[in-house]
């Protein structure tokens, strides 16, 4: 964790990308200065892996932009990332075995269930700011564990 008193327990981070193959980049280098800055170093990576597969997937299957969400809600909670996109069919969230070494996709989720503290999903449906399309979110680094890892649950 961060040791400079000046830094906020509390804090919220919002990066929009738009429908482009160099979004997963931006994003993954965004949040890697965010877990840095914050004193969140030990999972920085893990955070950049896991927010470039989602991103990658909004890419890969949604017509339009994508939002990446990172906040962290006062000392001793987890950092949680949450990626929303245009398309509101949810993947796979009880996927429980990455695919085959030759499989050109389908390690994303994998990738988040077994990495995240914690991760989900859901499906926007007729929101009143007319907000559509779907969120996946993932947590790491909460109760002074910086370590992720742990195991993910769907909710």
């Amino acid at each position: 964790m961060s040791t400079d008193p000046g830094l906020p327990e509390s804090w919220e981070y919002t990066l929009q990308v738009p429908s482009d193959p160099l979004a997963p980049c931006i994003a993954r280098r965004t949040l890697r200065t965010i877990f840095e800055e914050h004193g969140f170093a030990r999972v920085a990576e893990t955070a950049e892996l896991l927010t470039s597969e989602l991103v990658t997937n909004s890419y890969r299957h949604s017509d339009g932009p994508a939002s990446v969400r990172v906040r962290r809600e006062g000392k001793g909670s987890a950092v949680r990332v949450t990626v929303w996109d245009t398309n509101p069919a949810l993947p796979g969230l009880q996927v429980t075995a990455l695919p085959r070494e030759d499989a050109e996709e389908g390690r994303g989720l994998a990738l988040v269930m077994r990495c995240a503290d914690s991760w989900g999903g859901f499906a926007l449906r007729r929101q009143p700011q007319g907000l559509t399309g779907k969120l996946v979110w993932f947590e790491l680094g909460g109760d002074g564990d910086e370590g992720g890892g742990g195991g993910g649950e769907a909710a």
